[in-house]
């Protein structure tokens, strides 16, 4: 019997190793998985081009695409996850101090949509007090998807060949918030350091206090291949949540990562998240930790209405208590 032939692109993470070696299978689908291409282009192919059947992408983006009507859908699985309070990045020559000090300042951005930025400004606003729209945005890529933003936001775009890391280090900004570690502080230039010094303490309290672990990507699937295979999401994601399965059970194992406190970063995640914050589905964190992030995205002027979690996700429900147990 033919099998569905389904291309998915995602990034090259152990939570996805067992679907890209083969050893989980969806059932009825023959998974072509690419891995083999940063973020931001992968990103770019889905929402613009819908190259694949299946792709990882920016929460923040698909919600864009959603607003706009674009014919994708998405199931809760989530394979990008990263605290943000150690991705503000400052020159140190500029008197900032504060997330207050950032009012008023020249901040570059990768692009205003990405997630990781969009939790951010979020987290600067409600956590912190500041005010958004007294900042200039200065914007390296162009958008994912193109949107009308707030008439009292100031948004720029750098010329062509300007990079916002460069631009930091020389002080022709102030701040930068970037989903990645920047080059210059990679490179220890005195000029360039983090807002947060002690970022690690910050996220724990942040964690603590919202129980939010943020949510950078989801799993989007073109609408088509859902109106012709109404049954492949829920076997899709049935498949992702037994790859990850096998990998945390893999990962347990303190002999697998060459770090010398591995096990008991393991530990303490477990004892301050629970068993596992990378869970899928629409759990109550998760839908708190969605319903956040929409209602950034919202305020922040890039969809035109708050969305409601459920509109957002496909159901992957088999009925109440089925699909938990295989009996003959």
């Amino acid at each position: 019997m033919s099998k569905l032939s389904l291309t998915l692109a995602c990034g090259d993470y152990e939570i996805v190793r067992a679907l890209v070696d083969g050893r989980v299978a969806p059932d009825g689908i023959d998974l072509n998985v690419l891995t083999d291409m940063d973020s931001t282009t992968r990103h770019w192919r889905f929402l613009r081009n819908q190259e694949f059947d299946a792709a990882e992408i920016s929460g923040s983006s698909y919600l864009i695409a959603r607003d706009q009507e674009h014919p994708i859908e998405a199931i809760p699985v989530f394979l990008h996850r990263r605290f943000r309070h150690g991705f503000i990045f400052i020159n140190t020559t500029k008197g900032i101090r504060t997330p207050g000090d950032l009012a008023g300042r020249r901040i570059g951005l990768k692009e205003f949509q990405a997630t990781a930025v969009v939790w951010i400004r979020g987290i600067l606003q409600h956590e912190y007090g500041v005010p958004l729209s007294s900042i200039e945005w200065l914007c390296e890529l162009d958008e994912t998807i193109e949107f009308v933003p707030r008439a009292d936001f100031k948004i720029k775009r750098v010329p062509p060949d300007a990079s916002i890391e460069q631009m930091l280090a020389d002080g022709e900004i102030d701040a930068v918030l970037h989903p990645d570690l920047i080059r210059p502080l990679l490179e220890k230039d005195p000029r360039v350091g983090r807002l947060f010094p002690d970022y690690r303490n910050e996220e724990l309290a942040y964690y603590k206090k919202t129980g939010i672990f943020p949510i950078m990507h989801v799993l989007g699937i073109k609408r088509q291949v859902i109106e012709k295979n109404p049954w492949a999401p829920i076997n899709l994601f049935h498949a992702f949540d037994q790859a990850k399965s096998l990998a945390m059970k893999r990962l347990a194992n303190p002999r697998v990562v060459p770090l010398a406190f591995y096990r008991e970063a393991w530990e303490e995640q477990e004892r301050i998240m629970g068993p596992d914050p990378w869970e899928y589905g629409l759990t109550d964190k998760n839908r708190h930790n969605l319903q956040t992030l929409a209602g950034y995205a919202y305020e922040q002027g890039q969809i035109r209405r708050k969305f409601a979690v459920d509109e957002l996700f496909l159901d992957m429900s088999q009925g109440r208590k089925r699909g938990v147990e295989f009996r003959i």
